[in-house]
């Protein structure tokens, strides 16, 4: 559904009925959830050169879906090609397309694993051959904490991943935001993701996606807008539309 947002060919019919759906719901309240999607793919953009200037050189992104338009590894590469990307996620489809994408870039690795259960993950041998923890490691989060129901839940998922993180490295997170007084009406998007393969989809307030970086510290902007989210912005932003808010923390 959300190559299909962003204009990608790697989806089936059902990927786009489902989507379809979802975008007739968020113009109902005024703002068409494919530009949405691409504003934050524009934040995870922004986000990765932020970090390669910052000397950045180890990325694990965790549900990142299938490879579409300007992926991490494409945009941190460009300037930094001694970096290491390794991507996670736990749908077999997305598995295979990835590592058939991806198999002649050696720096980069596809694993299967759950959010879910971080504990395995962190555990997975291949992750450790390639990821060396004792260094600072950039953990990318984006658009996938709303498919954690429970806020409790997503907040322990988060920190059992920085927990296994050093001191210097950074967390990323994007997450869909409804916009202030729109609950209601994109309360009807989870109706739709609750029929798919992604299962429940959770609309989270501006406090419960902060409270997401717990023990981590936000750097400017802070937690704002993806499509007004720039390395050290200063400045209100508009939390009335419905998007997806963005964020990057270092890890203390």
């Amino acid at each position: 559904m959300y190559d299909y947002y962003l204009g990608g060919k790697d989806n089936f019919l059902a990927d786009r009925e489902a989507a379809d759906k979802v975008i007739a719901i968020s113009r109902e309240v005024g703002n068409d959830v494919r530009l949405a999607a691409r504003a934050n793919r524009g934040f995870l953009g922004r986000a990765m050169e932020m970090m390669t200037g910052l000397g950045m050189r180890q990325y694990l992104d965790i549900g990142t879906g299938l490879p579409t338009q300007e992926n991490v590894h494409q945009v941190v590469l460009r300037s930094a090609p001694d970096a290491q990307v390794v991507y996670v996620d736990n749908d077999p489809i997305v598995l295979v397309h990835a590592r058939a994408l991806l198999a002649d870039n050696p720096q980069t690795l596809v694993l299967e694993g759950d959010l879910r259960d971080p504990d395995a993950l962190l555990a997975d041998p291949a992750l450790r051959a390639r990821i060396d923890f004792g260094q600072p490691v950039v953990l990318i989060l984006c658009a996938i904490l709303q498919f954690i129901s429970d806020d409790a839940e997503a907040q322990r998922i988060v920190g059992r991943l920085c927990e296994s993180l050093p001191s210097g490295s950074h967390l990323v997170i994007s997450h869909v935001f409804p916009g202030e007084g729109h609950d209601d009406e994109l309360a009807e998007v989870d109706g739709v993701y609750s029929r798919t393969s992604a299962g429940n989809f959770t609309l989270r307030s501006r406090a419960q996606i902060t409270s997401l970086f717990a023990g981590a510290e936000l750097l400017p902007p802070g937690l704002a807008p993806v499509e007004d989210w720039k390395p050290g912005a200063t400045g209100s932003f508009d939390f009335t539309r419905a998007t997806y808010l963005g964020g990057v923390a270092r890890v203390r």
